[in-house]
């Protein structure tokens, strides 16, 4: 059965404190359907974190809370005021909004096609603006409301405990993640880090990649934008043809050509020391992050803002030039006109 505590939270640095309630909210069964889908109704599953601390993960305070739950879920209202209080210390920047706090036990969430226990926790900040409109004597009468609009789930995090791992799961909301400030959510409160699934290597080599051929590449060749286009639109035909990756094959059959493949490695090695993380040369191919991230390789070249040309494939249909009076120019070739 859905357990539920409740807490307000307001922001430090402006001295709103805090209002714990002192025992489990108990609602209607009603109610806590609309609760259950307002909380899990926002979370898709690609992106999967996992907590992390500098020194050892106890020391991570909502690792070491949850931890404490799924151990004994008779304990969600203590350690959910030490989860709120936690909330409370991250909640230091001026512009970071107060709001309800939402710490549940789910016994059996399904995951994955697996039963599994799941603590959640979910932050309401924005209220949105009802009116109530209800017959009054011979007429109607229509009032204004302020509430949670429980399709828009703020913030929210579920923490997955399977059995026999020691590790746990995280999936996370943040839709008012726009701006420095709101990434309190993920780096102060939470502390955790993306996963290094299938989902990340994808997502991770496409985006290495494409820097790699808009930024990198020009720098050392000749390289016109329908050459970059086109090593793009490779990549993306690669990442749909296969479902695993092999980073030999993928030099091969996109790049090609020997000196943009040894320029390719050096990137790579700059870009690992960079961000101190390790590309791997083997993995299967996530579909969900390859189709997120090819919504970005766009092979678009735009003439001043007269023309654009839309690349699709087959380099050699495109030819550039300079007429004798020196105006460039694009040359293609096709066969049916629609």
């Amino acid at each position: 059965m859905l357990q539920i505590a409740l807490h307000k939270v307001g922001n430090k640095s402006n001295d709103e404190g805090y209002f714990m309630s002192d025992s489990l909210l108990q609602p209607e069964e009603e109610i806590k359907e609309l609760l259950q889908s307002y909380f899990l109704s926002s979370f898709k599953f690609d992106t999967l974190y996992e907590f992390y601390h500098e020194t050892q993960l106890s020391l991570n305070e909502v690792f070491t809370y949850a931890s404490a739950i799924f151990e004994n879920p008779d304990t969600l209202h203590e350690q959910s005021v030490a989860i709120a209080k936690h909330l409370y210390q991250q909640s230091n920047h001026p512009k970071i909004k107060g709001g309800e706090l939402y710490v549940t036990f789910f016994p059996d969430y399904t995951f994955q096609g697996e039963s599994v226990p799941a603590v959640g926790i979910f932050k309401s900040e924005n209220k949105d603006v009802f009116l109530k409109v209800y017959p009054k004597n011979e007429n109607f009468s229509i009032e204004k409301q302020e509430g949670v609009n429980i399709n828009k789930l703020d913030k929210g995090c579920l923490i997955i405990k399977r059995a026999g791992e020691e590790a746990m799961t995280v999936a996370v909301v943040d839709n008012l993640n726009k701006s420095t400030e709101a990434q309190y959510w993920l780096d102060e409160f939470l502390r955790v880090q993306q996963m290094q699934n299938e989902y990340f290597h994808t997502a991770q080599t496409m985006s290495m990649y494409k820097n790699f051929v808009m930024q990198d590449l020009p720098q050392a060749f000749d390289v016109s934008k329908a050459d970059q286009a086109d090593l793009l639109n490779r990549s993306v035909q690669y990442f749909k043809e296969n479902e695993a990756f092999n980073m030999q094959d993928f030099e091969q059959e996109v790049m090609a050509q020997p000196d943009i493949i040894d320029r390719f490695a050096k990137y790579k090695n700059e870009f690992e020391q960079q961000y101190e993380v390790q590309v791997e040369n083997e993995f299967d191919i996530s579909e969900s992050a390859f189709k997120k991230q090819a919504r970005s390789f766009k092979s678009v070249i735009k003439l001043d803002k007269n023309f654009h040309i839309y690349i699709h494939g087959d380099r050699n249909k495109l030819e550039q030039g300079i007429d004798e009076e020196g105006r460039k120019y694009y040359k293609i070739f096709y066969e049916v006109e629609q």
